[in-house]
């Protein structure tokens, strides 16, 4: 598995394939729509260089991104200073999150962390936000859903991720999306999760 130590590197080297450089499209979208979940606490999840997290604090969210590479939350970091964002990051290590954020995010938010965790993993995945959301809170994710070996990002299926998620979750949607950046058309789902209690 990669190590934080890892994925600060690959930010230092500029190995980052997954950086879009602005915030996910299919989110935008949603916030836009008046489908656009009423603003409450979110946790951003791998949240890299920050971009969705400052969309999503644009829109009135109190927000805190995590991630554990030093020079994404740095980057982070700067990049709220210099737009005026009131996003928050920290470099923290998700799967440590459940302690310090029991029940506390109305919504966490799914990019690319999901894909980047090996496939094992990911059962622990949804016990963290699981437990770092309210009662009744949702996730808001947006799934690389591919099928080519090796990783990351690690492959995955629609009805893999719905079948990890239905235990602890209500599917209140999970479609493909329309609007994905050219190199990930056809390869994303947007899904919005309820937590069951």
């Amino acid at each position: 598995m990669l190590d934080s130590k890892d994925w600060n590197q690959r930010y230092l080297e500029g190995k980052t394939g997954w950086d879009i450089g602005q915030a996910a499209p299919p989110f935008t979208s949603l916030l836009q729509s008046d489908q656009r979940p009423a603003p409450g606490k979110v946790a951003v999840l791998g949240c890299g260089r920050g971009y969705d997290a400052l969309l999503f604090a644009e829109f009135g969210f109190e927000v805190i991104g995590f991630d554990f590479a030093e020079t994404a939350i740095e980057s982070a970091v700067h990049l709220a200073q210099t737009h005026q964002n009131q996003a928050q990051f920290q470099q923290r290590d998700i799967f440590d999150l459940p302690g310090e954020f029991s029940n506390y995010f109305d919504y966490v938010v799914e990019h690319t962390c999901f894909c980047a965790i090996l496939p094992p993993q990911r059962g622990e995945y949804v016990k963290v936000v699981k437990s770092i959301l309210k009662p009744q809170g949702k996730l808001i994710g947006l799934f690389f859903t591919h099928n080519r070996p090796g990783g990351p990002p690690f492959g995955s299926t629609p009805a893999e991720i719905q079948t990890l998620f239905t235990i602890d979750f209500r599917i209140l949607s999970f479609e493909p999306v329309t609007n994905s950046i050219p190199q990930r058309r056809g390869e994303e789902h947007l899904g919005i999760f309820q937590r069951l209690d």
